[in-house]
């Protein structure tokens, strides 16, 4: 059943450039969606991820934990905040493969990576939907390293061998060829046409 489905598929939005066309709110019909940081300004995930002290400031300024689930890891600054949700213990590591645990831990068996670019389509430089934005580095700002977030998903992906994480990559050669993951047998990509197409999505 549709609703079965629900349970068993996530989707991690990362906010890479590369998911700007997906329209998100139709995802609903398909999973859970889990989101990182600046994504509430436009879009109400299932789940809410940020671990950056200024983002939590910015998404508590804005209440926003009163209408969806926040995660983030403790914080004596974060004491004055109430329904925040605190991951115990901490895992140290960076939003986007800190909200793939949190759906990795809450038994969808199918992860669908979005936005998970690791590295920009411009040599060296910052590749962010909200780049040029309150609490994120300019456009032309050199990338944050991504080597973190690529360990990061390692281990999750080396943890849960049972469960299937598929990155969406864009159409085309530009896309980063993440290799320390195609080790695993429990990933694999798709482009986002053929992404839309399994989701009927415009």
């Amino acid at each position: 059943t549709s609703r079965d489905l629900t349970m068993s598929t996530a989707f991690v939005l990362g906010n890479g450039t590369s998911r700007q066309g997906i329209a998100l709110e139709s995802l609903r019909d398909y999973g859970k969606i889990y989101a990182c940081n600046a994504v509430f300004r436009d879009f109400d995930p299932d789940y809410l991820v940020a671990v950056d002290a200024k983002m939590i400031f910015e998404i508590c300024g804005a209440n926003y934990q009163y209408k969806r689930p926040v995660w983030t890891n403790e914080n004596r600054a974060f004491k004055k905040f109430k329904k925040l949700n605190y991951f115990s213990p901490p895992l140290g590591w960076s939003s986007g493969p800190t909200a793939l645990h949190l759906a990795t831990k809450h038994a969808h068996t199918k992860l669908y990576l979005l936005g998970w670019d690791f590295v920009g389509t411009r040599e060296g430089k910052l590749n962010n939907l909200y780049a040029n934005t309150q609490n994120y580095k300019k456009s032309t700002d050199v990338a944050t390293y991504h080597g973190n977030w690529m360990r990061q998903t390692c281990i999750l992906l080396q943890k849960n061998p049972l469960k299937r994480y598929i990155r969406v990559v864009r159409d085309g050669k530009s896309t980063f060829k993440a290799q320390d993951l195609q080790k695993y047998a429990n990933y694999s990509e798709i482009t986002i046409s053929e992404f839309k197409n399994a989701h009927n999505l415009v």
